[in-house]
C-alpha cells in the first residue's frame, strides 16, 4: 500500500468497533466515564499501522456512522425537540452528509491487533476509518467514572493486577472497595476482571443504599464490604481474593488447624485470621457474619468461598493477603 495516492473521497476501512452498546436509541453522542470500555480490532492488512500505539496513550479514534442518515441537515440538538433547530454541523448529531465520527478517547491495551480504548460512544460493529495521536492532549489520566479520580482508578488496577499475577484471584473473582467520605466506598464492578482493571471497571456507592439496580451493578459481595466499614472504623480498604493455598488447607482441615506452623511469624498472622462458617454468597447473612468477625480479627476466611482482609489502604489489605497465602503454601509443601 506505500506509496499509494488519490485526490478522491474514498475511504478504506482498518478496523471495526466491538462495543456494548448495540442500540442506536441508546448510544451517546459523546463519551463519558461511565461508559464500559471498548475494542477496536485491526484488519490484518493493517497490522503495521499500529506499530508504536501503547496503553496510556491519548488518541482520536475517526468512525464512519454507519447507521447514519445523510440526508439530514438541520436536528433539534441531543434529539430534544423542545431545542431549537440547528444546522447538523453546529452540533454533534451522527445524522449529517458525511457521517464521520471523532472520539478522543485513551488506549487501555493494546494485544495483537486488538485495542481497548475508552470512552467510546459507538455502536458494535461501526467502521473504524483512522486513528490519530492527540498531541495535544491534557496529559493528566482520565477520571475513572462520576467522581472517581484517576488516583484512586489507578490504586485499585494497581492492586488487582498484583493479586491477579499472584493467583490471589483469576477471571473475575474477587472484589477490591476503598472507604470513602460520608458514608460512601468506591468498589469494583460486578463482572471485572481484578488483574486488567480500567476505566469503567469501578462504581462510586452509597453504603446506605445499597439495592435495586446499583447492587446488581457492583461487585456480589458489596453488601459484605459496607458491613465492614459500619463495625469496623480503621478499615480504609477491603479486599476479598480466593487464595488457593487457603482454600486448599480448609478443604484438608474443614477450617481449622490453618496456619498452624512452628514459624516465628506464623502465630501473630494466625491470631489476625477469623473463620466463619460457609454461607450463601452475596447474602444479607454472609455480610453480617463477616462484618462481626472483622470488629475483632483484620482477616476472615470464608468456608467454602475464600478470603476478605482489610487495611488502612489497598496495599495493606493487599499484604496481609500475601503474607496468609504464604504461611498456607508452607504449610501444604511441609505435609499440609
Amino acid at each position: 500500500m506505500a506509496g499509494e495516492k488519490s485526490s478522491s473521497a474514498e475511504c478504506r476501512i482498518v478496523g471495526r468497533v466491538r462495543s456494548q452498546l448495540t442500540d442506536r436509541r441508546n448510544t451517546p453522542t459523546q463519551g463519558s466515564a461511565d461508559l464500559p470500555p471498548a475494542r477496536i480490532d485491526i484488519e490484518p492488512g493493517y497490522r503495521e499501522a499500529i506499530f508504536e500505539l501503547h496503553p496510556g496513550a491519548a488518541a482520536q479514534v475517526l468512525t464512519w456512522l454507519h447507521e447514519a442518515d445523510r440526508g439530514v441537515l438541520q436536528c433539534h440538538p441531543r434529539g430534544d425537540p423542545s431545542r431549537p433547530m440547528r444546522g447538523v454541523f453546529s452540533t454533534r448529531s451522527p445524522d449529517r452528509p458525511n457521517p464521520i465520527g471523532l472520539h478522543p478517547v485513551r488506549i487501555l491495551t493494546v494485544e495483537d491487533l486488538t485495542l481497548t480504548v475508552h470512552p467510546l460512544e459507538a455502536l458494535d460493529g461501526t467502521p473504524v476509518l483512522d486513528i490519530k495521536p492527540l498531541i495535544s492532549a491534557d496529559e493528566e489520566d482520565p477520571p475513572w467514572g462520576p467522581d472517581i479520580p484517576a488516583e484512586v482508578g489507578e490504586a485499585f488496577r494497581f492492586v488487582g493486577r498484583e493479586a491477579w499475577h499472584r493467583g490471589l484471584v483469576n477471571g473475575r473473582n474477587g472484589n477490591l472497595s476503598l472507604r470513602r467520605e460520608n458514608g460512601r466506598m468506591v468498589i469494583t464492578r460486578h463482572g471485572s476482571a481484578k488483574g486488567r482493571l480500567a476505566p469503567g471497571d469501578l462504581i462510586d456507592a452509597d453504603m446506605g443504599a445499597l439495592s435495586g439496580a446499583l447492587q446488581s451493578n457492583m461487585s456480589s459481595e458489596g453488601l459484605m464490604h459496607a458491613e465492614i466499614y459500619r463495625r469496623q472504623p480503621r478499615a480504609g480498604a477491603v479486599l476479598h481474593t480466593h487464595p488457593p493455598s487457603l482454600l486448599a488447607l480448609s478443604l484438608l482441615h474443614s477450617g481449622r488447624r490453618m496456619l498452624h506452623l512452628p514459624l516465628c511469624e506464623a502465630g501473630a498472622l494466625a491470631e489476625e485470621l477469623a473463620v466463619v462458617p460457609a454461607r450463601e454468597p452475596g447474602t444479607q447473612d454472609l455480610a453480617l457474619a463477616v462484618g462481626r468477625a472483622a470488629e475483632e480479627k483484620q482477616a476472615v476466611f470464608m468456608q467454602a468461598h475464600g478470603l476478605v482482609c482489610w487495611g488502612e489502604d489497598l496495599n495493606r489489605a493487599l499484604d496481609l493477603t500475601e503474607e496468609l497465602e504464604g504461611l498456607a503454601r508452607v504449610q501444604l509443601v511441609s505435609g499440609g
